[in-house]
């Protein structure tokens, strides 16, 4: 009886991480880096500690619940998706009701961490979990929902800002343009990987409102994602590390152009992943800068 009820446990708590995503940690990193540039950026490289920590584990939960949101939303479509088809509520491994309270669990846990901040930062912590919780349905009738997500992707921005300087700069507004183009960029990418699916089903996609012009329009999002990134270097006057960091960004977006180039679904899920790499390299040039200038 133990034994049966141990190995239940442990079925239920595999289907949660998979609900969560634990699995593929690729979106937690494509949360984390812009939050990290934001963080540094804002503190000259000194971050607070407590701010540090509180928003390193609220990557991680939030993350963590948009994704058990997310696969509720979609539980009637996923099993539709080669891509999905084996997610935990697609499959019956996990119920809704399971999904639902993990959900509301992960969201009072990063709430739980807001409330050690200032008043401001728990207010824009409002707007973060309706853009989170409001994402997967914008699916069904927003033509281009990946440029939605970079808002909710990019809204940890101002929250960081808010938490280590108490106002929001210019600065702030360039980063948050970088993010915001960076993800749609991005998540163009993946959406590629579903299209023929997701125009059988009828979701919707920015993949799918591009059209032809799918690589073309990455391209200048992508550019335009350089630029701000730039610009927000040049503002604060940072140097040799950090262009540095930029060429190696510029790389990356070059290589992802070249898998994507032929619409392929592996490659082009490839060219999303390899945005870890991008994010990573901004991040290295912002901290090699102030470690090196300090």
């Amino acid at each position: 009886m133990t034994r049966h009820t141990d190995s239940g446990l442990k079925q239920a708590l595999r289907a949660y991480g998979r609900l969560m995503r634990l699995d593929r940690p690729i979106g937690t990193y494509l949360l984390m880096w812009p939050m990290l540039w934001a963080l540094w950026l804002s503190s000259a490289g000194k971050p607070q500690e407590k701010i540090f920590i509180v928003f390193m584990l609220g990557v991680f939960l939030t993350r963590s619940a948009g994704c058990v949101i997310n696969d509720f939303a979609d539980r009637n479509f996923d099993g539709h998706v080669k891509r999905t088809q084996h997610r935990p509520l697609a499959t019956g491994d996990a119920t809704p009701l399971e999904a639902i309270l993990l959900f509301i669990a992960l969201v009072l846990l990063a709430f739980g961490l807001v409330l050690t901040l200032e008043p401001r930062v728990i207010q824009l912590s409002f707007v973060g979990v309706a853009l989170m919780v409001s994402y997967p349905f914008f699916k069904r009738f927003f033509p281009a929902p990946q440029f939605y997500m970079g808002l909710a992707f990019s809204w940890s921005i101002p929250m960081c800002f808010i938490a280590q300087t108490g106002h929001l700069p210019r600065l702030c507004w360039l980063l948050m343009a970088a993010t915001l183009l960076w993800a749609t960029a991005y998540d163009t990418m993946y959406a590629m990987v579903d299209r023929e699916d997701d125009l059988k089903i009828g979701i919707k996609s920015s993949a799918i409102l591009f059209g032809d012009a799918d690589l073309t329009i990455i391209a200048i999002m992508q550019l335009m994602v350089l630029l701000a990134l730039w610009l927000a270097g040049t503002e604060l006057q940072l140097g040799f590390w950090y262009r540095l960091g930029l060429a190696a960004a510029a790389s990356c977006a070059l290589y992802q152009q070249h898998l994507i180039r032929d619409r392929q679904p592996d490659r082009c899920l490839q060219a999303f992943l390899n945005n870890n790499y991008f994010g990573l390299a901004i991040f290295s040039g912002i901290a090699l800068n102030y470690l090196f200038k300090a």
